[in-house]
């Protein structure tokens, strides 16, 4: 670390435990005080003359804000596995390392999109609102009929470690037929779960229930269109905790209105927060959350520790714990 001066970083939110006390006995740590994200402006004056950023998803990160930090920014930690939301070659260009979190959150997130699969083809928003607003009346016989996943074909696109451990409890819990997509073929998963590589054509015709958990990049923005819809089984059950911008809100919204799709689970929205009168959030078959895919205790608290490890090592020049770049 630089001999002449403390080290200044910018974090921009609180974080869980108590990681940051291990960099604010290195550095200088100004942490966001705000729930809700600091403004462009505050951002810009957050990171004047900063050695390092940690950030979230929800701040964009970019040449003029790595610009006004200065020439001693070293490092930029996003407390997060993703990191569209960084410049990451004008980043490079800089000499500026940038780190996520993954690995840690794999199986809360997997969990997660568990939960919304089952929740939203058993329509559990529409049984539990029936009951908080005094529409049960009795037990009846074709009321709020759902989905069983057991035996129908479950399409999972993107396999990555997400992707693997929501595939693995899908079909280890209800044997169904795996087909999934993927830059290449995943010989564990079709040997351990008998998975089968495909094309997203084949993919949306023949899937019963579809998971996303690719990543966002040009290629798979609105990867899931009006098209991609119209090609899909009708009677399709939706989920999304991946990133909201893979999915056209509107095509989903008309799939949902001519019952194309049976029903939407969706922990991810673009924008964040969806506004509450979003005919998405109105809709009785979608049930959306507010990006809760990590917000566990242990999955937390990991990523705070991987955040703070990434912010230290970047500030001694060493490569990060978790590195997006090589710069």
């Amino acid at each position: 670390m630089n001999d002449t001066k403390t080290p200044k970083i910018f974090v921009t939110r609180r974080l869980p435990g108590l990681h940051l006390d291990r960099l604010r006995g290195v550095a200088d740590v100004t942490v966001w005080p705000d729930s809700m994200p600091p403004s462009r402006d505050d951002l810009l004056a957050g990171v004047a003359q900063c050695d390092g950023l940690l950030t979230l998803l929800s701040d964009r990160i970019d040449a003029s804000v790595m610009d006004a930090a200065g020439p001693n920014l070293k490092v930029i930690s996003n407390y997060a596995v993703g990191y569209n939301n960084i410049d990451v070659a004008a980043a490079g260009a800089r000499g500026i390392r940038v780190g996520n979190t993954p690995d840690v959150l794999t199986d809360a997130t997997a969990d997660l999109a568990v939960t919304l699969l089952l929740a939203a083809a058993r329509r559990v928003r529409e049984a539990a609102n029936q009951v908080q607003t005094g529409g049960w009346k009795t037990w009846e016989p074709t009321g709020l009929l759902g989905i069983e996943p057991a035996g129908k074909t479950l399409g999972v696109i993107g396999m990555g470690r997400i992707g693997k451990a929501f595939a693995r409890r899908m079909v280890g819990g209800w044997n169904m037929p795996l087909l999934y997509t993927s830059r290449t073929v995943q010989d564990d998963v079709d040997e351990s779960l008998g998975g089968r590589h495909v094309d997203l054509d084949e993919l949306l015709a023949q899937s019963d229930f579809i998971s996303v958990h690719v990543a966002l990049c040009d290629a798979t923005a609105g990867l899931l269109d009006a098209d991609a819809f119209s090609r899909m089984k009708d009677g399709v059950v939706i989920v999304n905790t991946a990133r909201g911008e893979i999915i056209n809100q509107d095509a989903l919204l008309d799939g949902l209105n001519s019952q194309k799709v049976f029903a939407a689970g969706l922990d991810v929205t673009s924008p964040e927060p969806l506004p509450h009168e979003h005919p998405l959030v109105r809709h009785p078959r979608t049930i959306i959350l507010p990006h809760i895919g990590s917000a566990t205790d242990r999955s937390r608290n990991a990523m705070a520790e991987i955040a703070v490890d990434n912010v230290l090592h970047g500030l001694r020049g060493e490569s990060l714990r978790c590195e997006v770049n090589l710069a």
